[in-house]
């Protein structure tokens, strides 16, 4: 059995991709210019790493879900710094001055996956950033002996970095020429 196509119903669907097509490119040209503003949907960073998003124009309220999952920092112009903090996903949401939402974006925070090698001795973890030797690079779901070590020892060479312990970059110890 043959069917037939009826030529002004073909006419008819060319007329109505035609407009739809105009619309598109004419008619709705606010609606793409508030939708570029927009966050995306779905917004991926790393644990310790930050993303810049543009929000909304209009934007006064910026909430997250889950300040443990990702934290933010509202700059000028409407740019905010995102900057993941723990696995997992939460959401942000961009509100106007009476409230109203203007945008909805979830945060997808995830591992670091270049250059981390992962040690499993049984149930422990630890984790080393090879980039090009490796030495230890603590991640979240590291066994806790592990993580506490080696960020004890970063938290005490930050310490003398900065001077805190008192006497940072003096000539203190061996190898200084006392005067006679």
């Amino acid at each position: 059995m043959q069917h037939r196509t009826n030529p002004s119903r073909i006419a008819a669907r060319g007329l109505a991709a035609i407009l739809l097509s105009l619309w598109a490119a004419f008619g709705c040209g606010a609606a793409r210019a508030q939708a570029a503003e927009t966050p995306p949907t779905m917004v991926t960073v790393t644990v310790d790493n930050a993303k810049v998003i543009r929000l909304p124009d209009r934007t006064q309220t910026v909430i997250v879900g889950n300040p443990i999952i990702a934290d933010v920092a509202l700059q000028k112009n409407g740019i905010l710094i995102l900057t993941g903090k723990s696995f997992g996903s939460t959401n942000l949401i961009a509100l106007d001055a009476s409230g109203s939402m203007l945008a909805e974006s979830t945060i997808s925070v995830q591992a670091p996956q270049a250059a981390v090698i992962t040690v499993q001795r049984g149930l422990e973890r630890e984790s080393y950033s090879c980039t090009p030797n490796c030495q230890p690079s603590i991640q979240l779901g590291d066994a806790s002996k592990y993580y506490g070590e080696v960020s004890g020892q970063a938290e005490s060479r930050r310490t003398m970095a900065t001077g805190a312990a008192g006497g940072a970059g003096g000539a203190s110890g061996a190898g200084g020429a006392s005067p006679r």
